[in-house]
């Protein structure tokens, strides 16, 4: 029985590997988070819809060649920013979406699944902000994409899944709800 099962992982890693290609990819971010509720003067005002700013990715990606389906594992270093009513939010951060894809017809495909978010470093502009609550989220991916030749154009929509907040303190106190919320345009080259 355990031969049966290392052949089978062995016959499966074979064909992952010869039937897969490795890429790079890059991109822009434009994202906002969750709400910043602020104590001042005990008045507590919070802000919603924050204003997006520009942000940008870089990273690697593995993904399977199938005629329907592949799986497309990607490895990225984000750096997203949001605008508080003046108030910058920086975010530094390490993507892992588990993407699952599905072609549509020939050069286009729509994907899925999961992203492992890893927080790098964390700043919000003119006040103290302490620890995030979790180093560690995961959010969720939706996206198409469209492929020639070694080629490739995505444009994705990213939500954050697990609650993560932030104190702060300075001139006020309160809390940051660091959940991303963005939408992401990259361009992609198989080598």
């Amino acid at each position: 029985m355990k031969k049966l099962i290392v052949s089978s992982f062995l016959l499966i890693g074979t064909y992952f590997t010869s039937y897969a290609q490795f890429g790079i990819k890059g991109g822009l971010n434009f994202n906002t988070n969750g709400d910043l509720t602020e104590v001042a003067n005990d008045l507590t005002e919070s802000v919603k819809n924050p204003t997006s700013k520009t942000g940008y990715h870089i990273g690697a990606f593995y993904q399977t060649k199938g005629e329907s389906f592949y799986l497309r594992p990607e490895l990225i270093y984000t750096k997203t920013k949001s605008d508080y009513a003046g108030d910058i939010f920086d975010v530094s951060k390490l993507d892992m979406p588990l993407l699952v894809g599905f072609k549509v017809i020939k050069p286009i495909s729509v994907f899925a699944g999961p992203a492992l978010q890893y927080i790098l470093n964390t700043d919000l502009q003119g006040l103290q902000l302490q620890e995030v609550k979790n180093d560690f989220t995961v959010g969720i991916n939706i996206g198409a994409a469209v492929e020639i030749g070694n080629l490739g154009i995505d444009v994705r929509y990213e939500k954050g899944m697990t609650e993560n907040t932030a104190n702060f303190t300075g001139i006020s106190t309160g809390r940051l709800d660091t959940r991303p919320n963005q939408f992401i345009m990259s361009l992609s080259l198989k080598i």
